[in-house]
C-alpha cells in the first residue's frame, strides 16, 4: 500500500509558478510509475505529468508541455511539478498518482493507477 500526499498548492496570478509537491509513504517500491494529474469541475480528470520511479523517464502532457516539468527526489520518495507561466485554465485540483505499472504505454489512463492523494488546489487569477 502506497499513501501520497500533496502540497504546493495555492492562489497565483497569471505568468506565476507553482511547485507541487508529492510524498510517498508505506510501500516506497509498491510503485513504478508516478506523477500528476488535474481535475476541473464537470470535467474529466487529465494527465498532467509523470516519471519512472529511479530510471526519472518522464511524459508530459502537450497542454502543459513547454511550461511544466515533473521530476523526482528518490531520497525523499517524493515527486514535484514545477509549473512555470501559469494561465488560467491551469487552475484545477491537482492530484498525485501511482501505479504499480511501468511507463510507456497508456500514461494517462486514470484508470490504471493504483494510488491517489487527496489532491491541492491550483487557483491562477488573470
Amino acid at each position: 500500500e502506497v499513501q501520497l500526499v500533496e502540497s504546493g498548492g495555492g492562489s497565483v496570478q497569471a505568468g506565476g509558478s507553482l511547485t507541487l509537491s508529492c510524498t510517498a509513504s508505506g510501500d516506497r517500491y509498491g510503485y513504478n510509475l508516478i506523477g500528476w494529474f488535474r481535475q476541473i469541475p464537470g470535467k474529466e480528470r487529465e494527465g498532467v505529468a509523470v516519471t519512472t520511479r529511479g530510471s526519472g523517464i518522464t511524459h508530459v502532457s502537450t497542454s502543459v508541455k513547454g511550461r511544466s516539468s515533473v521530476s523526482q527526489d528518490t531520497t525523499k520518495s517524493t515527486v514535484y511539478l514545477q509549473m512555470n507561466s501559469l494561465k488560467p485554465e491551469d487552475t484545477a485540483m491537482y492530484y498525485c498518482a501511482a501505479r504499480k505499472a511501468s511507463g510507456g504505454d497508456f500514461v494517462w489512463d486514470v484508470e490504471s493507477y493504483d494510488y491517489w492523494g487527496q489532491g491541492t488546489q491550483v487557483i491562477v487569477s488573470s
